[in-house]
């Protein structure tokens, strides 16, 4: 179920073409999907927003291919995150509408809106880090957000963050994305009075401990309007970072010139 069937439902009742004991009966029980391997959540889109994501990385290519069907039928819209390379062309065949972005791992598709809303910015440290911004970048985007992706700018060479500080003030919320130390979030914390949700990421060398190095840095970050993410999580900065933008107050790239 979603915005446009509960309209329908709620309509065809107004109308007395459906009677109010069908339309309680309609609404007694949240609607889901078994498809044997995996239950649906097809109520998640009116709940939250958009409907449910996959996370593709332990699904088998047929177990992706029969959920992602029945999103696209009831939502018209999917998100597939960390897909795996042998479950690739047999989404694609089978939601030839959909796009797969190799550098994220996610494939999508659906309606977009034809003025993105607000401005969120997918800061990354480096090149290292892109496939996790990436990840951020398309989720957002998928859920209506404007995005600008500002690469490469971590803080060995802190002069390529500030040429940027424009673009990063205008941004509603931020999704800052760090590898080895972790530091650019608390940089990008303190040049602005938005939201920065920090996102470590496994790149480094041995002492990183997989992200966790840069995890327990952002955690501990000196600066205000910090939050943090899980290790190599762009999905859920992305996702939260949407929300957030939906919700902020304008900023000034929003304002009438």
């Amino acid at each position: 179920m979603n915005a446009e069937t509960l309209r329908e439902l709620l309509e065809a009742v107004s109308r007395g073409e459906t009677s109010v004991e069908a339309g309680v009966r309609s609404l007694a029980s949240l609607p889901l999907m078994d498809l044997g391997h995996t239950t649906l959540d097809t109520h998640r889109e009116l709940r939250c927003g958009f409907p449910e994501v996959v996370y593709g990385a332990g699904k088998r290519p047929g177990e992706i291919v029969d959920i992602a069907r029945e999103i696209v039928a009831r939502h018209g819209r999917l998100l597939v995150t960390r897909i795996p390379e042998e479950a690739v062309a047999p989404l694609l065949e089978a939601v030839p509408e959909a796009a797969f972005d190799p550098l994220s791992r996610t494939v999508s598709c659906g309606p977009r809106p034809e003025h993105p809303e607000g401005l969120v910015a997918v800061v990354s440290a480096g090149t290292s880090d892109g496939a996790v911004a990436a990840e951020a970048a398309v989720t957002a985007r998928a859920l209506g957000a404007r995005v600008d992706e500002i690469r490469d700018v971590g803080v060995a060479g802190i002069h390529r963050l500030l040429a940027h500080s424009d673009r990063l003030s205008a941004a509603r919320c931020l999704v800052v994305v760090a590898g080895m130390e972790g530091a650019l979030p608390s940089v990008v914390g303190g040049m602005v009075d938005r939201p920065v949700i920090a996102v470590p990421t496994s790149v480094g060398y041995g002492a990183s401990f997989g992200g966790l190095t840069a995890l327990l840095a952002m955690m501990n970050s000196c600066a205000s309007g910090v939050t943090v993410v899980n290790i190599d999580n762009g999905f859920g900065a992305g996702y939260a970072a949407a929300l957030i933008n939906r919700t902020a107050t304008p900023s000034p790239s929003d304002l009438p010139r």
